[in-house]
């Protein structure tokens, strides 16, 4: 695995997610607890550690300008953080982000059955590479309650833990020594 330059990194990230309800930003590590920097993330309190970019479709929402700066997210302690998420092996983490590429229902077809398949995996990896071979991925996944490894890919984009006002949300935290990454899905249509 090579980590990738901001180029690369900012490409994938757009070809992966910049079509669909998601946040993918990045933040800094400054807890010892990380699910305190995954709230600054859900926040936006904190920038990216690179300046690299970030894909936020609420980013000018008015809501969060007139006092809620988490929305969509709900304002929860780190506690609830980590008692929402649960550990998935960095396969697992790769297949999950590659799956939120596609829309909630109604999706003409799948990652799994798209013909640019390897490439949205491809693209998945890339932006998963940043956070280095001894990151740490978490899911709100209700799939990653009964294993660390699931196959996300095999089956329709559904969520788990709650944690917006949507009917569903989906995450992947990535945690390294130094960043935390906050990729999320919102069934917003």
């Amino acid at each position: 695995m090579n980590a990738p330059d901001r180029n690369t990194w900012e490409a994938a990230l757009v070809r992966l997610l910049g079509d669909v309800h998601t946040l993918a930003r990045s933040g800094p590590r400054l807890h010892e607890d990380w699910a305190e920097d995954v709230l600054a993330v859900m926040e936006r309190s904190v920038a990216d550690p690179r300046g690299w970019s970030a894909l936020d479709w609420q980013a000018d929402d008015a809501v969060r300008e007139g006092g809620h700066p988490f929305h969509p997210f709900r304002a929860v302690p780190a506690e609830d953080v980590r008692a929402g998420l649960r550990p998935i092996q960095a396969g697992a983490a790769v297949g999950l982000l590659a799956s939120l590429a596609q829309e909630w229902f109604f999706e003409a077809s799948p990652v799994r059955a798209r013909e640019d398949r390897d490439a949205v995996l491809a693209d998945a990896r890339t932006v998963l590479d940043r956070f280095g071979p001894g990151a740490a991925f978490w899911t709100s996944s209700d799939l990653a309650r009964a294993c660390d490894a699931p196959d996300f890919l095999a089956r329709d984009l559904e969520g788990g833990h709650p944690f917006t006002g949507y009917m569903m949300d989906l995450g992947l935290v990535a945690v390294s020594a130094d960043e935390v990454g906050v990729f999320w899905s919102f069934n917003a249509l």
